[in-house]
């Protein structure tokens, strides 16, 4: 009895994985467009990963001890990027792609324009949903994070980081769009760099951020379904064009 139960338990998630895709394809009937369904991941710990311990130090004038006998840290090493753990990997930027689909099992879709579509939005704060995106030569890792900015109010923030440099993130635009129900939301940017930590942009508030009934708007049935397009900035055009 226990194996039929788990089999068709099995069956049940898949049949429901199949319908939140036909819901996001209807959704979003673009020729050519991607559906990814992203399950949330409701992160345990939450500690504090190393670039906010540190920018947190300088912000509050802590400088962090010197050793004479510490080994010289490497300026070229970045840690994860991985906004659910407090993963301490260490790597170069060519490598932090292949860490994230390796370690943590990070799905990554190609095109132009995708569908990102988050599962079960009543989890309780912190949850994220996480894909990485390759388009136009580069990759992009989109995140949604669900947060308490504010004891007993949680928001959803939804940023876009290219796995590259500043100077790099500056030839790119993102856009982010929800569309239900006759309503449109949209949310443009230049995206950030995963030098700059997930966790500093959300602070800043720069990105798209819904407070729960706005979230429930443009929800359905729980999922959220967001589109993704990723062009080259005018800027950047300009200057191939000279």
């Amino acid at each position: 009895m226990l194996f039929f139960t788990q089999c068709f338990g099995a069956v049940l998630d898949l049949i429901h994985l199949r319908f939140q895709h036909y819901k996001a394809k209807r959704v979003f009937s673009a020729a050519g467009q991607l559906v990814c369904v992203v399950n949330p991941t409701h992160s345990l710990k939450y500690a504090p990963t190393r670039c906010a311990a540190a920018q947190t130090s300088v912000e509050q004038g802590i400088l962090p001890p010197c050793h004479h006998h510490e080994a010289v840290h490497d300026p070229q090493l970045v840690p994860c990027t991985c906004p659910l753990f407090s993963c301490p990997w260490e790597g170069h930027l060519e490598v932090v792609v292949s860490h994230l689909r390796q370690t943590h099992r990070i799905n990554i879709l190609q095109g132009a324009e995708i569908v990102f579509l988050a599962t079960d939005m009543h989890l309780p704060a912190p949850t994220d949903w996480i894909i990485m995106h390759s388009c136009l030569g580069h990759q992009f890792l989109l995140v949604l994070r669900k947060q308490e900015k504010y004891e007993g109010h949680p928001q959803f923030f939804a940023t876009m980081m290219l796995i590259g440099t500043p100077t790099q993130a500056d030839n790119f635009t993102y856009r982010l769009e929800l569309n239900r129900n006759q309503r449109r939301l949209k949310w443009e940017a230049t995206p950030r760099s995963v030098l700059e930590c997930v966790d500093s942009v959300i602070s800043d508030g720069d990105c798209l951020v819904l407070n729960t009934s706005l979230a429930q708007l443009f929800s359905d049935n729980g999922s959220l379904a967001i589109g993704i397009a990723i062009t080259t900035s005018k800027v950047h055009n300009a200057e191939a064009e000279m």
